[in-house]
Parts: C-alpha cells; sequence; structure tokens
C-alpha cells in the first residue's frame, strides 16, 4: 500500500481552477478500487491519500494524472508501506503485502 502526500506549490492559487478536474481524478481512482481514503493536509498544507491494489509505477502515472501535480498546484510524494497487522476490518490490505 501507499501513503501519497500532495503538499501545495507555489502555486497554490491556482488550486481553484484545477479542482473539479482533481476531484473526477480522486473519484475515478477509488470507483477503481485503487483509493481507500483521502483528505487534506492540516493546516491548509495540501491532502493525502492511502492507495493500494497496485505497483508503485502504476501509482506514479496515476498521480501524474492528476491535475493539481500535472499543473504544479502541488508536489507528490509516494511513500511505500508493507503492513503487517492491521484492524480486523482493514485485513483486506495484509492480502496484497509482499
Amino acid at each position: 500500500m501507499f501513503i501519497v502526500n500532495l503538499t501545495f506549490s507555489a502555486n497554490k492559487a491556482n488550486a481553484k481552477q484545477f479542482m473539479q478536474g482533481h476531484n473526477a481524478w480522486i473519484e475515478r481512482n477509488f470507483n477503481q478500487g485503487i483509493f481507500l481514503l483521502s483528505g487534506s493536509l492540516q493546516p491548509n498544507l495540501g491532502g493525502g491519500i492511502f492507495a493500494y491494489n497496485c505497483t508503485l509505477e502504476e501509482l506514479t502515472a496515476r498521480v501524474n494524472e492528476d491535475p493539481f501535480v500535472a499543473n504544479d498546484v502541488v508536489k507528490a510524494q509516494i511513500t511505500e508501506l508493507t503492513p503487517n497487522k492491521t484492524d480486523p476490518k482493514l485485513a483486506f490490505l495484509l492480502a496484497n503485502a509482499e
């Protein structure tokens, strides 16, 4: 699984013009079973995403399709996390752990 940090860049002021496309990108990745959680980094620093069910290369390609990333509104950092213990409600994450 992966943690994606989307930290606002100096172009943060351009976020509004790309927000609709960014939200559609998030929704598409939830619908495709890649994103598990998304939310805001506080205080107003950007956003974060938990992703799974893909490779690092696949996720990198997806992240680069985000209008916020493509238009330098945010800088993306992807961290890979191999889960080895979860709450029982999240046990499905262990099935993909290597």
